[in-house]
C-alpha cells in the first residue's frame, strides 16, 4: 500500500486563505447563489484548479465550480467518484472579516481569543482538544466563526487533488470534484447539474472528528403557518381586534419545552423547531423546521403541530390560518443502504489512515442528503471541524491532513475493487 504523506503546513496555509473569502449565504434571498460574495471563493478555486493541471474547471453562473481528474487506471469498469463541500458559511454567526489564528504545537492551555477574551476554548468544555496537544490548530479571533464549516473540506478535497497530480503513481479511476453554495440554508443542490457532474458515487466532505463516517441524517420538512387576525383601529377595537402577533405568539408558547424540542432531545429522537415570526396585528407567519430519522413521522409532527394551532386558534372567533409544508431532504440512510460498498469503502480508507472509524447518525443533513436522492449515493466524511457556527468554531491541522489521506486511500480503493 502506497505510503501518502498530506503536507500540514500546506493544508493549513490553504484554509487559512480560504476562511478570509466571507462565502455567508442569505435565507432570505431568492437569488442562486443566494450571495454573489461565494463566487469570490468559486474563482479563486478554479484558478487553483487550473494550475494544478485541470484545465476543464469551471465555475457556472449559479456559484457551483466543477472539475475532473482524468481516469489513470487500465481497468475498464471503474465507478466515477466524486468529492464534494460547501462554500457557503452559515448565516448564524459573522462570517465578515474572519480572522484566523494559527496556534503551533497546541500545549492543552485554554485559548483565549483576541479580539474578544470572553471567548474562551478550553479542555473542560471542549475535551476534543486533548486530542490535538502537540498539534497545531486553527482558531478565528473571536469576533466571527472561522468557516472550517465546510473549508475545511474544500482544504482537505484540493490538499487531496495536489497529491493525486503530483504522484501519478496513485492509481485511480475517473475522479469529479464539486463544490457548492448554498447548503447552509438548505439549498445547496437547487441549481446542481447532475449530467456535467457524470459520477456514480459520492462523499462530502463535511464531518466533525477524525474517523467519523455518517451515513444517515435526519429526514427533514419546514412548515409555514400563516395565522389570520381581525383587524380593527386599535382605539375602537374592543370586543372586535383579535392581534395575529399574540395569536401566533400562543402558538409558540403551546409548544412543549420539555421535549419534542432541538434544546431538549438528542441521539434519535426528532423535533418541531420555530425559526422565525414575523407579521402584524392582521397576519403573522410562524416558520418551523420538522425533523426526525424516521420520514414516516414527519407526518406525524406536522399534525400535531397542526393541532396545537388549530386549539389555540378555536378560542378566537373570525381568526384563521394557513398550514404549508414544504420538503427539504430525506435520510440518505434509505438509499446507502441499496449501496453497501460506498459506506464500506470510505470505512476501509478511513482505516488505512490508521483511524478507528466511528459512524453516527446526523443531527442535520448535508449535500449528500439530497445528492442521495438525486442518483448520487453519498455518505458524510469528517474533516475535524468543531464549534461550527460559532465563534469559538477550530480545526485540528492533523485533521484536515488525515481527512485528505482518506480522500485518497478512496480514489485508490475504487480502482482497486474495479474489473
Amino acid at each position: 500500500m502506497q505510503d501518502i504523506a498530506i503536507n500540514h503546513s500546506s493544508i493549513a496555509k490553504r484554509f487559512m486563505k480560504y476562511v478570509i473569502i466571507d462565502t455567508q449565504s442569505d435565507p432570505k434571498s431568492h437569488t442562486h447563489p443566494s450571495t454573489e460574495k461565494q463566487k469570490n471563493l468559486g474563482r479563486l478555486l478554479v484558478e487553483e484548479l487550473k494550475g494544478m493541471g485541470i484545465p476543464n474547471a469551471e465555475m457556472d453562473s449559479f456559484g457551483y465550480v466543477y472539475a475532473t481528474i482524468p481516469t489513470n487506471s487500465e481497468k475498464k469498469e471503474v465507478p466515477v467518484i466524486c468529492f464534494c463541500s460547501h462554500m457557503d458559511t452559515a448565516p448564524d454567526c459573522s462570517g465578515t472579516q474572519v480572522k484566523p489564528i494559527l496556534h503551533s504545537n497546541y500545549d492543552g492551555s485554554d485559548l483565549v481569543l483576541p479580539d474578544d477574551p470572553t471567548q474562551i476554548l478550553s479542555q473542560v468544555t471542549h475535551p476534543y482538544l486533548k486530542n490535538h496537544i502537540g498539534h497545531d490548530l486553527i482558531t478565528a479571533s473571536g469576533k466571527t466563526l472561522l468557516g472550517a464549516d465546510d473549508k475545511s473540506g474544500i482544504a482537505a478535497i484540493m490538499e487531496a487533488v495536489d497529491f493525486i497530480l503530483k504522484h501519478p503513481a496513485v492509481p485511480h479511476g475517473t475522479l469529479k470534484i464539486l463544490f457548492t453554495p448554498d447548503e447552509e440554508i438548505g439549498k445547496g443542490t437547487v441549481k446542481l447539474d447532475m449530467k456535467k457532474l457524470g459520477a456514480n458515487y459520492g462523499y462530502t466532505l463535511d464531518g466533525g472528528e477524525a474517523g467519523y463516517l455518517e451515513e444517515e441524517t435526519f429526514s427533514a420538512d419546514a412548515v409555514t403557518l400563516k395565522v389570520h387576525g381581525v383587524i380593527a383601529h386599535p382605539g375602537y377595537a374592543k370586543n372586535k381586534l383579535v392581534n395575529a402577533i399574540k395569536v401566533a405568539s400562543e402558538i409558540i408558547h403551546a409548544l412543549p419545552t420539555s421535549e419534542w424540542a432541538p434544546e431538549a432531545t438528542e441521539k434519535r429522537e426528532g423535533f418541531v423547531h420555530p425559526v422565525s415570526i414575523e407579521g402584524n396585528a392582521e397576519n403573522a407567519t410562524l416558520e418551523f423546521i420538522i425533523r426526525d430519522f424516521e420520514t414516516a413521522k414527519l407526518a406525524e409532527h406536522e399534525e400535531r403541530l397542526r393541532e396545537i394551532a388549530e386549539k389555540v386558534l378555536n378560542h378566537y372567533h373570525g381568526t384563521s390560518m394557513e398550514f404549508e409544508v414544504h420538503e427539504q431532504y430525506r435520510n440518505m440512510k434509505e438509499i446507502l443502504d441499496q449501496h453497501p460498498e460506498v459506506v464500506a469503502f470510505a470505512a476501509q480508507a478511513i482505516n488505512r489512515t490508521g483511524l478507528d472509524v466511528t459512524t453516527e447518525p446526523i443531527r442535520g443533513g448535508t449535500d449528500g442528503s439530497k445528492m442521495s436522492f438525486m442518483g448520487l449515493p453519498s455518505p458524510n466524511i469528517f474533516t475535524g471541524m468543531q464549534c461550527i457556527h460559532s465563534k469559538l468554531e477550530w480545526i485540528g491541522v492533523s485533521d484536515m491532513a488525515k481527512a485528505a489521506e482518506t480522500i485518497v486511500h478512496l480514489a485508490m480503493i475504487w480502482e482497486e475493487s474495479a474489473s
